[in-house]
């Protein structure tokens, strides 16, 4: 008998998915792109859109096809490289940016208003914190029922409540776009896209959606298929929703901050603004609930996949990453920001044409040489771009400074088109030549 999901366990399975996502970056970025892009807002919200939900949700529906995680995905480029950028990207979105970023934005939205800015109260609320992180995450086995049916009903209704404010009160007039915004709303909307890290999130947390699935009893392929792929495109309407809402409420709070302020800070200036001191305990609750369920999935999903590599158990790595990433946190938000820029600059091209190129691996005699090359060239730029958004970019030749689309963030693009094009004719020539040989 095929076991199939009620429609409640498929809007779980997508609220779930959107609890995953919706992480402190995703309510960091949207208030600083709608302040910085002013009258433009909408033509960055639409860049940022593409690489903050379509990326993540085609990333989402890429690894439901594969039926597995980041490792089924990566095949085509051969075990050693997949394992490298499989070990890059857990990194990334674990230990090194994305799990003690959780940490520093709930902090700095509820704590630091209270306390100051001071080292010490981050490391006393960091150490808290992470011991709550990794006391939960020494039992992945309940995750489900308390993200699916607790965690994530709570936040869908705290960020609804704020997203309905955005609309409704604005806090004040628009500050004209700062002038990246002014010569490039779409591009730089793209690139601060990446810096919500879901694309590399998504390729993490594929295989917990399709695991979720799993344990429902849900065995047949295309059945699994569909069902992460509803879970994705629920989850895509939700951060939609999300966004849209945080674009508006912070190109509406130019009068309340600097235009050079972080989103916590934006956030908590608009909440005390529109709720008063009350406002300032909802907003703490939420971005505090956002962040941890976050790093505790990222945090079971990153012990998972050492787990299988380093001789260390399970419940070792919860430990071990808990306490890395409390130690990473305390270099505060904005430092944290800065050093996470250049490396996400580098290794988000290759992954957006890994996920791209999955989708047509029918097309080709030999997907390893169309996929492997046009990776290659994607990641050399994408570190190209990201070593001029850096102090040592007077290192690079002049004439990488004015490459095609450049400016926009994307000089990447053209050379892995390119590159795309030349092993395409390669693969059309050598599989003819089988065909002949063999005849």
């Amino acid at each position: 008998m095929t076991h199939r999901l009620t429609s409640k366990d498929i809007l779980a399975l997508g609220f779930m998915t959107f609890a995953l996502f919706v992480g402190a970056g995703n309510i960091i970025f949207p208030p600083m792109v709608g302040i910085q892009s002013g009258e433009h807002v909408w033509t960055a919200a639409i860049g940022f859109l593409i690489t903050a939900v379509g990326l993540p949700v085609m990333t989402v529906i890429a690894l439901a096809r594969v039926g597995g995680g980041i490792d089924a995905l990566s095949s085509p480029i051969g075990k050693a490289a997949g394992l490298l950028l499989a070990t890059v990207c857990y990194l990334a979105v674990g230990p090194l940016f994305a799990t003690p970023r959780t940490a520093t934005v709930s902090f700095e939205v509820g704590i630091a208003p209270l306390t100051g800015d001071g080292a010490m109260p981050l490391f006393i609320y960091s150490l808290i914190y992470f011991a709550l992180v990794i006391a939960i995450s020494l039992y992945p086995g309940k995750l489900l029922d308390t993200v699916g049916h607790v965690l994530a009903p709570l936040k869908i209704i705290a960020l609804t409540v704020l997203g309905v404010a955005a609309l409704l009160w604005p806090a004040g007039g628009i500050s004209p776009a700062t002038e990246s915004y002014q010569r490039e709303a779409f591009s730089s909307g793209f690139v601060n896209g990446y810096l919500t890290m879901d694309t590399l999130g998504a390729l993490v947390f594929g295989i917990v959606i399709v695991n979720a699935a799993r344990s429902r009893g849900v065995e047949n392929a295309r059945l699994l298929t569909r069902y992460t792929v509803l879970a994705g495109i629920i989850a895509g309407i939700g951060l939609t929703l999300v966004y849209l809402s945080l674009f508006k409420l912070g190109s509406g709070s130019g009068g309340l901050v600097d235009q050079n302020a972080n989103g916590a800070a934006i956030l908590h200036a608009y909440v005390q603004h529109t709720f008063g001191g009350v406002g300032s305990v909802f907003l703490a609750a939420l971005i505090f609930i956002a962040c941890m369920v976050t790093a505790v999935g990222l945090t079971c999903a990153c012990a998972e996949f050492f787990a299988q590599y380093l001789p260390f158990s399970y419940r070792t790595l919860v430990f071990i990453l808990g306490l890395f990433s409390m130690v990473v946190s305390n270099l505060g938000l904005s430092h944290l920001i800065q050093i996470s820029i250049p490396v996400l600059t580098a290794i988000y091209p290759p992954c957006i044409v890994l996920v791209v190129l999955s989708f047509t691996l029918n097309w080709w005699n030999k997907s390893s040489r169309i996929i492997a090359p046009a990776m290659l060239v994607s990641l050399l730029f994408g570190i190209i771009d990201a070593i001029k958004g850096t102090s040592f970019k007077d290192v690079l030749p002049a004439f990488f400074q004015h490459l095609p689309l450049a400016d926009q963030g994307l000089s990447w693009l053209p050379p892995a088109l390119v590159m795309l094009l030349a092993a395409a004719i390669v693969d059309r020539i050598k599989g003819r030549e089988q065909i002949a040989v063999r005849q």
